[in-house]
């Protein structure tokens, strides 16, 4: 195994909750408000949805393959050359989606705090910090998510200080049009909660095999109930014109003010979301180089984590032209784009394992 470090199924939830929510609570929810309105509260509910079937899918696939990521059982699954080009699709997406994180990170921070840095600047600093981290292993993964995750959950605590501001009627009448606004609002948020299944690439190294099932799930719910409630508050404070901001979460912390010294929170809160965005990268960057390494069967997967984070950072400031293809980007494509890799994909591997399973043993039986 190219991995020898290990890490607890605790350490691997925290590793998850970053990776749904550090840009999910950021943009996705003026996305959600311009079809749920005043209803995208429930949004985040249904959308979970799709991560507990994304989690299932995974750990019955670990079942099958307890040692090996989804790099190598595909192989297993669907043959040696097919399970060559699916891994290469996987890689690809890693990286894609690791330069999409990046560069959300990099227009977040420059439009807001550093607008004469360059861009490589920003994104190229926080992609060392993490080839750092990964370069130590999982283990260090583990034992950072264990130390950053709870300082990244800090902020939601101070919208408590915005009760004055709250209008509570503003989330009345729930579902007047029906169903159907939340649904539609689902359609975005569910695409974050398909990135659940990069649990695959960290499962054949728990400590605790059997509650890996249960701490995915537990992900899930912590990640859907930090959704609705940055929602309600984003509800209580704009009503339906949540979808006017582009950063809705962030503009609500700006209202803060605490006598007349405890206000202008903004660089404090931007600290602490940052280290939720480090390991959102660093997980999907520890995936990349890793499932790299799988894929061209190499001993260690180390040496290739400086030359792949140099791609990485290229690849950020290709993946768009400006802020606002990018949004449109992740309100059109993404919620088709990730589903169907993270688990659509897993879920024709599973069915395939599950056939072949029972296929061998009637041939066995007879």
């Amino acid at each position: 195994m190219i991995e020898k470090g290990k890490i607890s199924s605790f350490q691997m939830a925290l590793l998850i909750v970053p990776t749904i929510i550090a840009t999910a609570v950021l943009v996705v929810p003026a996305i959600t408000g311009k079809f749920a309105g005043r209803d995208l509260w429930i949004s985040p509910i249904l959308a979970s949805l799709n991560g507990f079937f994304t989690t299932f899918i995974a750990y019955r696939l670990h079942k099958y393959f307890p040692k090996e990521t989804v790099i190598q059982y595909s192989g297993h699954i669907i043959g040696r050359l097919p399970g060559k080009a699916i891994g290469l699709v996987y890689l690809f997406f890693f990286l894609h989606v690791c330069g999409i994180i990046c560069r959300e990170y990099a227009d977040f921070v420059i439009g807001s705090f550093l607008p004469k840095t360059p861009m490589t600047i920003v994104i190229g600093s926080l992609v060392l910090v993490c080839a750092f981290a990964i370069h130590g292993g999982v283990e260090v993964l583990g034992r950072a998510a264990q130390l950053l995750v709870p300082l990244f959950m800090l902020p939601p605590l101070l919208f408590f200080l915005l009760l004055q501001d709250f209008k509570i009627e503003n989330i009345f009448p729930i579902m007047e049009h029906g169903i159907m606004p939340s649904l539609l609002g689902a359609v975005v948020p569910q695409a974050w909660f398909s990135e659940i299944f990069l649990i695959s690439m960290l499962l054949p190294f728990l400590t605790d095999h059997e509650k890996g099932g249960k701490s995915g799930m537990a992900a899930v719910i912590f990640s859907m109930f930090i959704l609705v409630f940055t929602n309600i508050v984003n509800i209580f404070l704009f009503g339906g014109t949540v979808s006017a901001y582009s950063y809705p979460v962030f503009t609500a912390f700006r209202y803060i003010g605490l006598a007349s010294f405890f206000e202008h929170l903004e660089s404090f809160v931007i600290s602490f979301w940052v280290l939720g965005i480090f390991i959102k990268i660093a997980v999907f960057y520890y995936a990349f180089v890793l499932g790299t390494a799988q894929w061209l069967r190499l001993s260690d997967y180390r040496p290739l984590t400086l030359p792949l984070g140099f791609l990485v950072t290229i690849f950020s400031i290709w993946v768009s032209p400006n802020e606002q293809e990018m949004s449109k980007f992740l309100g059109t494509i993404i919620p088709f784009y990730i589903p169907t890799i993270m688990t659509f994909i897993p879920m024709l591997l599973l069915l395939i394992a599950i056939i072949r399973k029972k296929f061998k043993k009637k041939s066995f039986t007879t």
